[in-house]
């Protein structure tokens, strides 16, 4: 997994890399304009590249930036030749995408919450646990997978909910920016979308117009 952004307004030419979640005790280590994160049992949180700009000049816009296997391939070297291992792996797959409801019951500790297998490739299936009053088996639905920056910033990480493990979140359309769009309950799309295919904003936008 993944994540890079920037803000060029709050930190100029700074790329922020991350690869698990944040925790609470971090160590850092500089060199050469690189600083590694990791947590106390010396595992790779992500990196921050302090000069971008000399390694990627392209990289000039703000948010979420989706890098390239070429891209990835030029920090990995400068991770390298700063004495770092180089094992950032580019990460360009879709997480917004169409998933299908194979399985759906009760949560054992929960009301309200379901627990569901929901397919989100036609290769691979994922345990989710979701607090949406309309979800079903048999649904097509929008999930947000592991690895998924949604449009408020929240990332979405492996977790458990009431100690249930969840991998991926299923949306309501107005999680992924559709503007108007009702703010209760699951978007369940058309029977004929694709597993695995994105879900864009625009896309849903035109299903409710």
């Amino acid at each position: 997994m993944l994540i890079a952004s920037m803000n060029q307004a709050a930190f100029p030419n700074i790329l922020v890399v991350m690869t698990q979640p944040d925790v609470e005790k971090q160590v850092t280590t500089e060199k050469q304009s690189i600083v590694r994160i990791s947590d106390q049992a010396d595992q790779t949180i992500g990196y921050n590249f302090l000069a971008v700009n000399e390694l990627l000049p392209d990289l000039q816009f703000n948010g979420v930036q989706t890098l390239t296997e070429q891209q990835v391939a030029v920090l990995n070297e400068a991770l390298v030749a700063a004495g770092f291992t180089g094992d950032l792996v580019a990460d360009e797959i879709p997480h917004i995408v169409v998933g299908y409801v194979q399985e759906c019951d009760v949560h054992p500790d929960s009301d309200h919450m379901h627990v569901t297998q929901t397919q989100i490739a036609p290769d691979q299936t994922v345990q989710i646990v979701c607090g949406a009053a309309n979800i079903a088996q048999g649904q097509k639905v929008i999930v947000a997978t592991v690895g998924a920056v949604m449009p408020e910033g929240k990332i979405i990480w492996p977790g458990q909910l009431r100690g249930v493990q969840s991998d991926g979140m299923i949306c309501a359309a107005r999680e992924i920016g559709v503007a108007g769009a009702p703010a209760k309950g699951i978007m369940v799309l058309p029977d004929d979308w694709e597993v695995g295919r994105e879900v864009t904003a625009d896309a849903v936008a035109a299903l409710l117009k």
